[in-house]
């Protein structure tokens, strides 16, 4: 009998929170957080499934290369040197037809994608993207537009803040773990926690102050706490001497914006809009006004992420402890970072394909924007996009107007999904390469920046139980047919060989916690000391650069549009069960959440002769779907709600296969409806019908 413990990092969704993994005779026995761990090692739900999913026969198993038409779900079972020469021979006859540029690569994010973007580098595209135009490019953007900074540049100090302000950010639902434990830390010690929603989420259940707003009067609602900041005279002077540019613009911009005008759009009390801001300044600096985290919702969603950093601003909380502290590089503690594979390879000259850097010049080039990659297939503008690879990455079920991005795929001569679980991008690809689950393949070290920065891995805990692969042995496999010799790496321990040159870590370092932390105390900046990387050295209430690509810094308030009669106005968002829509078919996540409902407020219900419980068709865009009705007090009259990843259709999901609805059907012309200045998609600005079976 022989037993191990792996230190590792968990895949069921893109936070990857730090393991620990009981081995016994090739299987799993226990799974744990990693208890040494500074982020309190935990696990959530999905976390505990993993092994669920290692188990599971009903993922892809082997390659397998299409034989019918996309999306007829007629495959030839492939070797791996099969699969690898077919996929290969593409890309080389589409690369000399078109240039290395015709290849597209999109994946989900997290720490490990030094490896994606080194592949793309080593065939010459500059088309790497992630998903985050359907989840935080608003909050991305708004944060370059004021502090000239990623917003992983700053923390949230939650366990030493007095006041949280969880606004689009449901976070005991969209759980990342360390976060959810941090901010219990704060509450036990006295913090008080708002939140603001167009439902009562768990999260809200929580709350200190629950405002339950009007969908898409978020940006009302923070307009009105900067005006009673500034004309109450509740903002941090000091600060604001130091580092606020174009404050006088700011207070005259806010003088319409009153609680009183908040109120009536909103459907909240102008008294309770004063008292919050009230209460915020007793406790700044420690604020942390949450700038969102899947913010691809509303048209203006960019300035709601941009005024909730506008208020942290005002509040002094933009670098202080208790608020939201700039993060730690090894090299700010004296250390020297892992070094990156896309350094192997000179960056490539050739402009995007979805114009950012050139078109686009506000916005992030590092992950683009996937919906304007897509543009470019469709119209072969600014060069034909002809060959694309999904990583993990399922834009047709995350991604809105799924016939579109079927219309659009038609015109790619390669369409290829490295995937763990089956996914509508799997089953509508040309070739689909079995990625090997989180529990049975390495990865590359990934460096994460904080109070405390640090480097961290994933091992391989068990040996794969199909034909699986890891994410690196595929991409090395293909560089190695490209002749590519500088990525075709032939053992893990190459890579990681490479990356720990020069830091003054060893294998044997991070084999002894799964981790090795770079400093050994948390590193807070005087509020003297800060440094923002705007053009002007200081957080910018009006944007240079933003301004100078064509958009307003401090646009006017547009009120969102009211449903017409008989409709909602579509929401989705995230329950703890699930990550999205690869995890509904998981056998022990279908059996604690088999499919998602649809909330309806009582009286809206009521008048609609809709009971709890009852099947309702819900219709858009030629679309629709039978789910059961949550009826409820707890969310807004306009606001239809369903929990996102639901509705597949898929023969080999016999869990998933017609369990609820797909929210992302229901959003005709989806991938043209945008936050323009944030570059974010506003998936919820569609109305659908609602009628009792």
């Amino acid at each position: 009998m022989s037993k191990k413990e792996v230190f590792s990092v968990c895949g069921m969704c893109t936070v990857r929170c730090p393991i620990l993994v009981d081995v016994e005779d090739g299987e799993v026995r226990f799974i744990q957080g990693n208890p040494n761990s500074p982020l309190k090692g935990a696990l959530c739900a999905r976390g505990a499934a993993g092994p669920a999913l290692e188990a599971d026969a009903e993922r892809p198993q082997h390659p397998m290369i299409r034989t019918g038409a996309r999306g007829e779900g007629k495959w030839a079972r492939v070797s791996w040197d099969e699969a690898l020469d077919h996929v290969a021979g593409k890309l080389k006859e589409l690369m000399e037809r078109h240039g290395p540029r015709t290849v597209l690569f999109s994946d989900r994010g997290g720490p490990f994608v030094d490896l994606h973007q080194g592949f793309m580098r080593a065939i010459g595209s500059p088309n790497y993207c992630n998903h985050d135009v359907s989840c935080a490019r608003n909050v991305q953007h708004a944060c370059r537009s004021v502090t000239g900074l990623a917003r992983t540049d700053l923390v949230y100090d939650y366990s030493n803040a007095k006041h949280i302000v969880l606004q689009t950010r449901n976070i005991f639902e969209a759980i990342n773990v360390a976060e959810v434990n941090s901010v219990l830390d704060g509450i036990a010690k006295g913090a008080e926690l708002t939140c603001i929603d167009i439902r009562a989420t768990v999260t809200a259940s929580k709350a200190d102050n629950f405002f339950m707003i009007r969908p898409g009067t978020d940006y009302a609602f923070n307009l009105a706490v900067i005006h009673e900041l500034l004309h109450k005279g509740l903002y941090d002077k000091h600060y604001a001497e130091l580092w606020i540019k174009d404050l006088d613009r700011l207070r005259t911009f806010v003088e319409p914006y009153s609680p009183e005008f908040a109120a009536r759009e909103c459907g909240v009390e102008a008294k309770a809009i004063v008292q919050l801001a009230k209460d915020l300044s007793k406790a700044a600096p420690h604020v942390i006004w949450h700038p969102g985290w899947m913010t691809a919702r509303y048209k203006d969603s960019f300035y709601v992420s941009r005024t909730a950093y506008i208020i942290n601003a005002l509040l002094g909380s933009i670098g202080a402890k208790g608020g939201l502290p700039l993060a730690s590089t090894p090299k700010d503690v004296g250390r020297k970072g892992i070094k990156k594979l896309v350094d192997l390879f000179p960056k490539p000259e050739e402009k995007r394909a979805d114009g950012v850097g050139w078109k686009l010049p506000a916005h992030d080039a590092g992950p683009g924007l996937l919906h304007k990659a897509f543009e470019a297939i469709d119209t072969g503008d600014p060069y034909p996009v002809s060959a694309y690879i999904a990583m993990r990455h399922d834009p047709l079920m995350a991604m809105p107007d799924p016939d579109a991005i079927r219309r659009i795929w038609d015109k790619l001569d390669l369409l290829v999904a490295v995937t763990f679980s089956w996914s509508d991008t799997a089953w509508y690809a040309d070739v689909v390469l079995p990625m090997s689950p989180y529990l049975s393949r390495e990865s590359i070290i990934a460096q994460k920046g904080g109070l405390k920065p640090q480097f961290f891995y994933r091992q391989r805990a068990l040996q794969p139980r199909f034909e699986t692969r890891a994410d690196w042995e595929i991409l090395s496999g293909l560089a190695e047919r490209l002749g590519i010799e500088g990525f075709a790496f032939k053992s893990i321990e190459d890579i990681w060989s490479y990356q720990l040159d020069g830091t003054g870590v060893s294998m044997a370092d991070l084999d002894k916690k799964g981790f090795v932390g770079l400093a050994a105390d948390p590193r807070y900046l005087g509020v003297e000391e800060l440094k923002f990387a705007t053009p002007s050295g200081k957080l910018e209430m009006v944007s240079e650069k933003w301004e100078k690509a064509g958009y307003e810094s401090l646009p006017v308030y547009v009120s969102p549009e009211s449903p017409p009669a008989g409709k909602f106005r579509i929401a989705f968002g995230r329950v703890g069960t699930h990550t999205q829509g690869h995890t509904v078919n998981n056998p022990l996540l279908n059996e604690q959440f088999p499919e998602n409902t649809l909330w309806i407020n009582t009286a809206k219900a009521k008048a609609m002769e809709i009971k709890d419980g009852d099947t309702v068709v819900v219709s858009s865009n030629g679309h629709s779907g039978r789910i059961k009705a949550f009826v409820t007090e707890f969310i807004h009259p306009e606001a239809a709600f369903m929990v996102h990843g639901f509705g597949h259709r898929l023969p080999v999901e016999t869990r998933a296969n017609g369990k609820g609805v797909s929210d992302n059907e229901l959003m005709p012309g989806g991938l043209g409806v945008e936050s323009a200045p944030g570059g974010g998609l506003a998936m919820q600005e569609f109305f659908v019908s609602v009628q009792k079976a």
